[in-house]
């Protein structure tokens, strides 16, 4: 039986999420408040303004909003806030597990620093139980290899005690490729992190090429256009180099005209590791849920297809071996499954 969008099925599913931005997931009531705090803005009256104000035109009308956002988020306490407010949301949507990136270095320009923020974030996600979050060092290639340097150093002093695992790469791809990344990669492997890369979510096939020859990345995220290189694709599928495809993100930026476009399928049949998450749900009005029930509806995936992207989520994880096999079982054997 094919389950229907938004029936309860897909409520009650156990899911994962890898690819998702604490900035970009903050619950529209808490982002409000930090406008509030802040002196608010004439262009957002209201809180209920701020879905129509998160539309784009295209990839670098979002990377606009996103720093008009990021504005209101200045003192530990609202990274407190912003990190309880996140992780009860995904406790929510039975999300069991998620890697989440962050961006320190947004803050650059105030008094706090990627310390700060790092641990003033994990208290605050960890002050709701329910759900588990590992941390992503977003080092955001608009702002240069130097400051993605001394940011990984500077997190590298809490990175243990705070949670974070890994560093990732966002940002304006189609100004700024991986490659001058090389080194910053390198000494992120070398202080024990993992690594994932934005890559061919806006830019070609040579953007993801050049994540996994010059990041060697542990990860591609979106990795849309690799679907057109049947040699990357094969890559990819060879080394079970996951990819986590955020279909919804895709249209709300423009980087695809419709979600019947996104390559999903494609990767599924070609042997890709290949989950769905959510990129920034709340500046997209997606919840994961939602994305998978449009799976089924859009794309007409099946059940069992539904349940092969959420396994793939929980073997893309960075967790430790023991942690992972567990995890495992528990989405595995739940009883949902079987409806």
């Amino acid at each position: 039986m094919v389950a229907e969008p938004g029936s309860d099925w897909f409520e009650r599913l156990p899911k994962v999420e890898l690819h998702l931005h604490v900035e970009g997931a903050i619950p529209h009531a808490a982002l409000w408040q930090l406008i509030d705090k802040y002196g608010g803005d004439p262009r957002v009256p209201g809180r209920d303004d701020l879905a129509s104000h998160f539309v784009y035109r295209d990839f670098p009308e979002f990377i606009e909003k996103w720093v008009w956002k990021r504005n209101f988020i200045r003192e530990e306490a609202d990274f407190e806030l912003i990190g309880a407010a996140v992780a009860a949301d995904l406790v929510r949507q039975n999300i069991l597990y998620a890697e989440a990136f962050y961006t320190p270095s947004d803050v650059a320009a105030t008094s706090m620093s990627p310390q700060e923020v790092t641990l003033a974030l994990r208290r605050g996600l960890s002050s709701v139980s329910g759900v588990d979050v590992g941390l992503i060092v977003d080092l955001c290639r608009d702002t240069g290899p130097a400051l993605g340097a001394a940011t990984l150093e500077a997190v590298a002093e809490v990175a243990a005690s705070a949670g974070v695992i890994g560093i990732g790469l966002g940002g304006s791809e189609q100004t700024f490729p991986p490659e001058p990344y090389a080194a910053v990669y390198e000494r992120a492997r070398s202080l024990g992190l993992r690594t994932t890369a934005h890559a061919g979510e806006v830019v070609g096939a040579e953007s993801v090429w050049g994540a996994v020859r010059a990041l060697r990345v542990d990860r591609i995220d979106h990795g849309l256009r690799a679907v057109d290189d049947p040699e990357l694709l094969a890559l990819l599928a060879e080394r079970r180099l996951p990819v986590t495809a955020c279909p919804g993100s895709n249209v709300a930026t423009g980087a695809i005209a419709t979600l019947e476009e996104h390559p999903l399928r494609r990767f599924l049949e070609s042997g890709v590791v290949v989950s769905v998450n959510t990129d920034d749900p709340a500046m997209f009005g997606l919840t994961l849920t939602g994305e998978l029930a449009a799976t089924v509806d859009r794309l007409g995936l099946t059940r069992a297809e539904v349940r092969t992207l959420t396994l793939n989520a929980v073997d893309s994880t960075w967790l430790p071996p023991e942690r992972r096999a567990a995890l495992r079982a528990r989405v595995e054997n739940d009883p949902v499954w079987s409806e």
